[in-house]
């Protein structure tokens, strides 16, 4: 099994910063990639950004030249750092890890960005 455990959500003031973390742990060596989802209130969730186990980022558009996907290898540890934050980045973040098999999910940390 694999664990997720997110951490740095809160609440901030549009233009503002957060760096939220996922730290990972379990049977971590079969990881394909480690994302980051986020789902507001009466809304699905969506996809916000990934890191594959190769390095490789990628990121929806709305986020682009604002967020920053990295991780810390030897911390286990995958970062979300969020620049320029807007009143439309409130949600829960949900942090993913993924396999040939399948998807595992943190339980979400809650962002709020106020105008």
């Amino acid at each position: 099994q694999v664990q997720l455990v997110e951490s740095g959500g809160g609440l901030v003031q549009a233009g503002g910063s957060l760096r939220l973390s996922c730290v990972v742990s379990g049977r971590t060596f079969n990881i394909d990639g480690i994302g980051w989802h986020r789902q507001a209130p009466g809304k699905q969730r969506e996809f916000v950004a990934s890191i594959s186990s190769g390095g490789s980022t990628s990121y929806t558009d709305s986020v682009k030249g604002r967020f920053t996907i990295s991780r810390d290898n030897a911390k286990n540890t995958v970062h979300l750092q969020m620049n320029s934050l807007k009143p439309e980045d409130t949600a829960v973040y949900y942090c993913s890890a993924w396999t040939i098999a399948t998807t595992h999910w943190g339980q979400g940390t809650q962002v709020t960005v106020f105008s």
